[in-house]
C-alpha cells in the first residue's frame, strides 16, 4: 500500500459545488461561499485595513489550515491588490493534507467568475504539487503562496515564519477532529507573531477553549447565512503553563534582519546567483549580479540541455525533501519560458540496467505518488520513449530538459538587476557596514550584503575559503539529430542521460573526472559518453549512424560541477570561522551543549554554491531561501531541510569530531 498522500476524493453537486468524500463535507457554503470567506477570514482578521497600512517593504504573511479549493487565499490576495502600495508583499502559508488534481481545482475556481484573473494564474503555476513544502511566486513576486502537502501536524512543525493572522479552515471539527488538537493549537501559538489574529468559521465550546489554553484570546461573534456564530481572536502570548517551544540552536538562528539600504551584490551568473538575484530583486532589492565572463551562464550553468533530473530515496532522506521542493519550484518557474527551445517537459525515464537498480525503482515506485514517478516494463518503456530499449525503469511525466542559460537570462533580466560583465572578483574586504569587492587594486563595487554563487571559485575568499567544496569536471557531447533519431520523445537516463534534440542537435553526457582540471574537451570522454549511449540503447545508437563518425570530430563542452562532502547544497548566511570555534569551543567536549552565545555572524554575507550535478534542481529554491533568511520570511522548506543545507554545518562538525 502506497505511503503517499492521494490526491482529494471529490463528488459534485447539480450546482458544480465539490464535496469531499473523505470527510463527507463541503469546501464551501451553499449560499455564498465567497461572501462567508470574507467576512470570516478577511473582516475577522482586519486584512483591508492591515493590507493599506502596509509601508513599501512591507508585507503581512497569512497562516491557514486547510488549502482546500485555494478560495481563501484568492479572496485575500483580491483584497491585497485592491488595498495594498506597490511594494508591499503578501505571504500566505497554507497545509494541505489531500490536495485537489488541477482538473478538480479549475472546476472547483470556475464557480466563482470574480476571481478569474487571479485564479488563472494559480492554475498556471500549480504543476508539480507534492509532498512537503511547495513554494508558488505569483504577480511577479508580489505574492507568495507556500503549500504545505501533508499531515498538518507532521508539516507545521517544520514551518519556520511568523504569521500575522491565522486562518482555520479545516473541515468542520465534527468531521475532522484531527484539525482541531490541543497539539495543533500549540503549534499556531509557536508560529503566532506578537499580536497575531485568528478567526474560524466554527463556535464549539471546546475549540474556543483549547484556542484560549493555546495563548489566544478568543470570543464569539455573530455569524453569516446558516452560521449564528463564529469565533475570532488574538494571540496575547505564551500560555505560562505551557512548556514553551525549544529555540532554534544559536549558529541556525536567524542573523538579526539588516536594517538600512536594501542593495546587494550577488558573484556569480550561473543558476545559482541568477537565482538569488531574482529572489532578493522580486523583494525590492537592487541587485548587481556580478560576472567574470562576457555573459550569464558561461560556466556548467552553460550546457544546451540540462535534465531535470529527481535523484530520490523512498526513505524520505533530508536530500529527498529537498529535491522534490526544489523541482516542484522550478517546474513552475520554466511555464514562464518558451517550450521547446528553452525547455520541454517530455519526461525523463530511468532505466533499471541492473538487479540492484530495479530493486531501488520498486521502491521509488512504492514510496511516491504516481504523477511524480511511475514504473513502466520494457514495453511500456519503448513505446514512452519511441526507441528500442533494453529496459524497463522509472518514469518522472513531469520532468524533461532545460536550456539553462535561457532560465538564468530570463533571471537576470528581472527589474531592480543590474548585471555587470567582465567583474572578476579576486577579494572581499568589509569597510564599515559595506562589502567591497575588488579585482586587485580596482574596486568593483560594494553593497552591505553579498551572496557567494560562484560555484567552487568562492574558495578563493578568505571568509569563505574553509568551506569544503569539490570540483568534478564534466563533459558533455553534442550530436546531430538524424532523421531516425527525431523518434527519441523522453530523456532517457541510466548511467548518463541523452535527450531529445533541441534545435537540431542531442546532448549526451555527462562525465565525471575528478582529476582532470583543464576544460579542453578530450575525445577519450567523447567515447566514454558514447559507451554510456550504447548502455541506454543500441537502437539510438544506430539511429544516430554513431558508427560514421569520426570521434576526433565530435563537439562539446567541458565544466566543473561542484558539489559538498555530503551532496547537499550549502545556502545561508555565514559565521566568522575562528570566532565560531571560539565561542563554541564547549561541544568539542560535549556535543549535546547548546552554548547560549550568539554566532559570531559575518553580517550581511551569504553563500549558495555546492549544488552538483542537481543544480537546475535545487539552485532557483535555494535563491528564496537565502532571500528569506535575508528579509526573515516564512523558509520555503521544512525547517530540518534549512539546517541540513546550512554553511555553519562544517565548523560544528569539525569542531564535535574535535579537529
Amino acid at each position: 500500500m502506497k505511503s503517499v498522500m492521494p490526491h482529494a476524493q471529490l463528488d459534485w453537486d447539480d450546482q458544480g459545488r465539490p464535496h469531499s468524500r473523505v470527510f463527507d463535507d463541503v469546501y464551501f457554503s451553499d449560499k455564498s461561499g465567497l461572501d462567508e470567506t470574507r467576512y470570516v477570514f478577511l473582516e475577522q482578521n482586519r486584512l483591508a485595513e492591515r493590507f493599506a497600512a502596509l509601508p513599501a517593504n512591507g508585507r503581512l504573511v497569512i497562516g491557514e489550515t486547510g488549502f482546500g479549493t485555494g478560495l481563501n487565499f484568492l479572496c485575500a490576495w483580491q483584497l491585497f491588490e485592491q488595498h495594498a502600495v506597490a511594494g508591499a508583499r503578501l505571504h500566505f502559508v497554507s497545509v494541505e493534507k489531500y490536495p485537489l488534481s488541477p482538473a478538480d481545482l479549475q472546476r472547483a475556481l470556475a464557480l466563482w467568475a470574480d476571481l478569474k484573473p487571479l485564479a488563472d494564474q494559480l492554475l498556471t503555476h500549480y504543476v508539480a504539487i507534492h509532498q512537503s513544502f511547495q513554494r508558488i511566486t505569483l504577480a511577479n513576486g508580489r505574492v507568495t503562496l507556500t503549500l504545505m502537502i501533508g499531515d498538518a501536524l507532521e508539516q507545521l512543525p517544520q514551518l519556520d515564519a511568523q504569521i500575522d493572522a491565522w486562518f482555520l479552515d479545516g473541515f468542520a471539527p465534527a468531521k475532522n477532529p484531527d484539525m482541531w488538537t490541543a497539539e495543533l493549537f500549540v503549534e499556531l501559538a509557536r508560529l503566532a507573531a506578537p499580536g497575531s489574529t485568528i478567526s474560524t468559521f466554527t463556535s464549539t465550546g471546546w475549540v474556543r477553549r483549547l484556542l484560549n489554553a493555546a495563548g489566544f484570546k478568543m470570543k464569539r461573534t455573530p455569524g453569516i447565512g446558516h452560521k449564528w456564530e463564529i469565533l475570532r481572536g488574538e494571540f496575547l502570548g505564551w500560555p505560562q503553563d505551557v512548556v514553551p517551544p525549544v529555540p532554534a540552536k544559536p549558529w541556525f538562528a536567524r542573523p538579526a534582519p539588516l536594517t538600512g539600504e536594501r542593495r546587494a551584490l550577488v558573484i556569480g551568473a550561473g543558476l545559482a546567483g541568477c537565482a538569488s538575484a531574482a529572489s532578493l530583486a522580486a523583494r525590492g532589492w537592487q541587485v548587481s549580479l556580478l560576472e567574470r565572463h562576457d555573459a550569464v551562464a558561461r560556466e556548467a550553468s552553460g550546457n544546451p540541455q540540462g535534465v531535470l533530473y529527481l535523484k530520490l530515496s523512498a526513505h524520505g532522506t533530508t536530500l529527498s525533501q529537498m529535491i522534490v521542493s526544489g523541482f516542484g519550484y522550478t517546474r513552475r518557474l520554466l511555464e514562464t519560458l518558451q517550450r521547446g527551445t528553452d525547455w520541454d517537459d517530455c519526461g525523463v525515464l530511468q532505466l533499471a540496467f541492473n538487479a540492484k537498480e530495479a530493486e531501488r525503482h520498486a521502491q521509488l515506485a512504492e514510496a511516491f505518488p504516481e504523477d511524480l514517478v511511475h514504473w513502466l516494463d520494457q514495453p511500456q518503456a519503448e513505446v514512452q520513449a519511441g526507441i528500442a530499449l533494453a529496459h524497463g525503469g522509472l518514469f518522472y511525466p513531469e520532468g524533461g530538459w532545460v536550456h539553462p542559460p535561457a532560465l538564468c537570462q530570463a533571471q537576470a533580466a528581472q527589474p531592480n538587476i543590474t548585471l555587470l560583465q567582465h567583474h572578476d572578483v579576486l577579494q572581499l574586504r568589509k569597510v564599515d557596514d559595506q562589502w567591497q569587492a575588488f579585482d586587485g587594486d580596482r574596486l568593483l563595487a560594494a553593497a552591505p550584503v553579498v551572496v557567494l554563487a560562484g560555484a567552487a571559485e568562492i574558495q578563493r575568499f578568505a571568509q569563505s575559503a574553509d568551506l569544503p567544496l569539490k570540483r568534478i569536471r564534466g563533459q558533455i557531447t553534442c550530436l546531430s539529430e538524424t532523421e531516425q533519431s527525431q523518434a527519441l520523445r523522453t530523456v532517457v537516463c541510466a548511467e548518463g542521460y541523452v535527450a531529445p534534440a533541441r534545435l537540431g542537435e542531442h546532448t549526451l553526457g555527462a562525465s565525471f573526472d575528478f582529476n582532470n582540471e583543464d576544460l579542453t574537451p578530450t575525445t577519450a570522454e567523447h567515447l566514454g559518453n558514447l559507451a554510456m549511449l550504447e548502455e541506454i540503447s543500441h537502437d539510438l545508437v544506430s539511429r544516430l549512424n554513431i558508427s560514421e563518425q569520426d570521434p576526433e570530430l565530435l563537439e562539446g563542452r567541458a565544466a566543473f560541477r561542484c558539489t559538498s562532502p555530503d551532496y547537499l547544497p550549502i545556502v545561508g548566511p555565514l559565521a566568522e570561522r575562528e570566532a565560531f570555534t571560539k565561542a563554541y569551543a564547549a561541544l568539542s567536549k560535549d556535543a549535546r551543549q547548546v552554548p547560549d552565545v550568539e554566532c559570531p555572524w559575518l553580517d550581511g554575507l551569504y553563500v549558495n554554491s555546492g549544488h552538483g550535478s542537481r543544480g537546475l534542481i535545487t539552485a532557483p529554491l535555494s535563491g528564496e531561501l537565502l532571500a528569506a533568511w535575508l528579509d526573515n520570511e516564512p523558509l520555503p522548506l521544512p525547517r530540518s531541510v534549512a539546517e541540513a543545507c546550512h554553511p555553519n554545518r562544517f565548523a560544528l562538525r569539525q569542531l564535535i569530531r574535535g579537529k
